[in-house]
C-alpha cells in the first residue's frame, strides 16, 4: 500500500503499517522561525531599493507575525546577515549580496546544527549519551553522509537563487491569470 499524502502540506493522510515512522529526537524539521528567516529575507532581497525596509512592511511582504520577526531579525542582525538602520527612514536591508547568503547560514543561525545528531555535527559535536563506539557506530556513519549530503544542498543554495525562483515563480502566476 504506497502512502497517501494531503497536496496541501504533506501530512500523511494514512500510513501504512509497513512503514517506519522515526521518533522527532532522531529526525528534525526545519523549524516555522527557519521558514519565517528566509521568508523575511526573500522579501527584503526582493526590493528594487536599497532604502530600509520597516519591519511592518517586512512582516506583511513575508507573512510573518511582526512581534516574531522582530526576534528573528535581531539575531540575523548580530550574524551580519541584515543591517537595521535607526530614525524616521530606518528599517532592514540585507547585510551582504544575496549571493552571499546561504540558506545553510540562515538555518544555523536561526535552528543550529544542520545534522540530526550530536555525533554527525561539525559545529557542535557531542557523543551520543547512548553510544558504545562513535567510531564503528553504523547509525552516525549514515548521518554523516545525511549531514554532508544536507550541507552541500544547503551552502549551495544562496538567497539569490531563491529570489531567482521567487521571480520566475511570480511570472509563471502572471502568465497563468492571463490564460
Amino acid at each position: 500500500m504506497t502512502p497517501r499524502f494531503d497536496s496541501r502540506n504533506g501530512v500523511p493522510l494514512s500510513i501504512p503499517p509497513t512503514i517506519t515512522i522515526f521518533p522527532m529526537e532522531i529526525l528534525t524539521m526545519l523549524s516555522q522561525k527557519a521558514r519565517y528567516a528566509l521568508r523575511a529575507l526573500i522579501a527584503l532581497g526582493s526590493r528594487q531599493t536599497e532604502e530600509p525596509m520597516l519591519i511592518a512592511d517586512i512582516a506583511e511582504e513575508a507573512d510573518v507575525p511582526r512581534k516574531f520577526l522582530e526576534q528573528i531579525l535581531l539575531e540575523l542582525k548580530k550574524r551580519g546577515i541584515v543591517h537595521s538602520h535607526r530614525g524616521k527612514f530606518g528599517g532592514y536591508t540585507l547585510g551582504r549580496v544575496p549571493d552571499d547568503i546561504s540558506f545553510a547560514e540562515v538555518i544555523r543561525t536561526i535552528d543550529g546544527p544542520l545534522a540530526l545528531t550530536p555525533c554527525a555535527s561539525r559545529t557542535a559535536f557531542r557523543r551520543c549519551d547512548d553510544c558504545k563506539d562513535e567510531v564503528t557506530c553504523a547509525i552516525r556513519k549514515v548521518l554523516l553522509n545525511v549531514r554532508d549530503a544536507t550541507s552541500d544542498i544547503l551552502e549551495s543554495h544562496t538567497l539569490a537563487h531563491a529570489l531567482a525562483d521567487e521571480k520566475a515563480g511570480r511570472k509563471t502566476r502572471r502568465k497563468a491569470a492571463i490564460l
